[in-house]
């Protein structure tokens, strides 16, 4: 019976198209996205190698790591190749590096740019479903006090009231502060109503002495800061 090279296992296939040997070789920043999770899965099927497999996967969902680690056990499974086994191995290395940027995120204690606030940040709400609408807290060395949700809203908006934004900043003692919110459609441009409330917070943050020193729009893989578009 003839034998299939893509339907055997990593260890059988020739030396370029092993990635376990090229990660211990070469390191892991070495390796393609597919090459990665092609040694999760450990093997393809007849028509695919292991690395095969792993880009028709990739493919599907345009090539974002965000996206994969969406797809639920039964998304995987639909590819031929891909059993029950294989599709929770993939799901538990993508929440782990999810969890992973989120202690990341947690132990970041100072904002030094609007990219801070996106790496603080889009870990917690960038991809949510609904908006949420949260506050930085910041003391004079822009060191974070506190990061609190004011809000949750649906897929449409969300409502802030300003008066809960200064009476936790006055009870912190923080001189400054940072607005961020979500925007589930992926768009970045400001809404009207962000820009309105943005301007009813500064206006409050003026008379108390509370710099609002940024409002960020966080989505899954970008951002948009007043601060950087000297609409503040």
């Amino acid at each position: 019976m003839a034998h299939y090279k893509n339907s055997l296992t990593i260890k059988q296939w020739n030396e370029d198209d092993r990635p376990r040997e090229k990660l211990i070789a070469k390191g892991k920043i070495a390796l393609s996205d597919a090459e990665l999770v092609a040694i999760l899965i450990g093997s393809g099927n007849r028509e695919h190698s292991a690395v095969g497999l792993s880009k028709k996967i990739l493919l599907s969902i345009n090539n974002n790591l965000n996206a994969l680690g969406k797809l639920t056990v039964e998304d995987l499974t639909k590819f031929k190749g891909i059993g029950e086994a294989k599709a929770i191995a993939i799901i538990t290395a993508l929440e782990l590096g999810r969890r992973r940027r989120l202690e990341e995120a947690l132990e970041k204690p100072k904002i030094t740019s609007s990219k801070s606030v996106f790496d603080v940040m889009q870990p917690i709400i960038g991809e949510l479903q609904h908006e949420e609408f949260w506050i930085i807290y910041l003391n004079n060395a822009n060191k974070i006090q506190l990061k609190m949700q004011m809000s949750k809203g649906g897929i449409t908006g969300t409502i802030v009231d300003t008066r809960l934004v200064f009476k936790r900043a006055i009870e912190l003692t923080a001189t400054g502060i940072i607005l961020c919110h979500n925007h589930p459609s992926g768009t970045l441009k400001p809404s009207t109503s962000d820009i309105n409330l943005t301007k009813k917070i500064k206006n409050g943050g003026d008379i108390l002495d509370i710099k609002i020193l940024d409002h960020v729009i966080i989505t899954e893989n970008n951002y948009y800061s007043f601060a950087d578009e000297n609409i503040l």
